[in-house]
């Protein structure tokens, strides 16, 4: 009898440790993936590694961006390195200030085409299209889907004209291609490469422009150019004023409360 209870005791804490045991590495293995991702450690760094790279502009400097900059629309960099060149080109940076690059406008894209305007979700979509006329307003592919289709369009003609990405070719290479494209002179299939042109030009300025809580016109440089003052709740205390007031510019996100 007491064997048996050896027995059966012996078993009981063998199961018990390898029960602790399994639970142990459950508990470890949930806490490397939450404190991976949440805090940072390898399993983290290899999950955020591709949003980190973004940082790094093809001429070989390293800025740290924004911790809120990381792509949610294109899982190919090849893509949004193509986006960033082809938007740079579209607003570049100069004595006045950062271009597009700088401002973010490649993230601010990136983030529109995440989300509803991407989708063309309030748009009318019933039809019908002219798929014979690539020029028509209308399509049957959605924004994103213009987007990647150009995008990798741009990145052909640059490998069929200078055999290489069109992030490695010479400015004035990516002038005449961009050119090409807003002419409508280059083959796309289901819209017209001047409509994929007209597209990104606008979201490229919309970036530059917009408040900063949208994703683009980083650190209120855009504003800063144009010596615009955002938005600004009430003019009343300068209202009389007989000088032009110059003001710094403000985002909607400070009017919102920080804690």
């Amino acid at each position: 009898m007491t064997d048996n209870g050896n027995k059966i005791n012996n078993k009981s804490t063998e199961e018990k440790q390898e029960f602790d045991s399994s639970r142990r590495r459950f508990v470890k293995n949930t806490g490397m993936i939450i404190g991976g991702v949440a805090g940072g450690s390898v399993l983290g760094g290899l999950l955020t590694n591709q949003f980190q790279s973004d940082t790094e502009t093809t001429d070989g400097k390293k800025e740290p961006a924004p911790a809120t900059e990381a792509r949610m629309f294109f899982t190919r960099y090849e893509d949004f390195v193509v986006l960033e060149q082809a938007t740079e080109r579209i607003y570049p940076e100069d004595d006045n200030g950062p271009g597009a690059i700088g401002l973010g406008v490649p993230y601010f894209i990136d983030k529109q085409l995440a989300g509803k305007w991407g989708v063309n979700a309030k748009d009318y979509r019933q039809g019908p299209f002219l798929e014979s006329d690539p020029t028509a307003d209308m399509s049957s592919l959605t924004r994103g889907e213009i987007f990647i289709l150009g995008l990798r369009k741009i990145n052909e003609e640059s490998q069929s004209r200078f055999d290489t990405t069109f992030a490695k070719i010479e400015a004035e290479q990516q002038d005449e291609i961009l050119a090409n494209f807003a002419s409508g002179d280059v083959d796309m299939k289901g819209i017209g490469s001047n409509r994929f042109f007209d597209l990104l030009r606008t979201a490229t300025l919309e970036g530059a422009y917009s408040d900063p809580m949208y994703g683009g016109n980083r650190n209120i440089e855009g504003w800063k150019m144009k010596e615009f003052p955002g938005a600004v709740a009430s003019y009343a205390d300068i209202i009389d004023e007989e000088e032009f007031v110059k003001m710094d510019p403000v985002s909607l996100t400070n009017y919102q409360q920080k804690s």
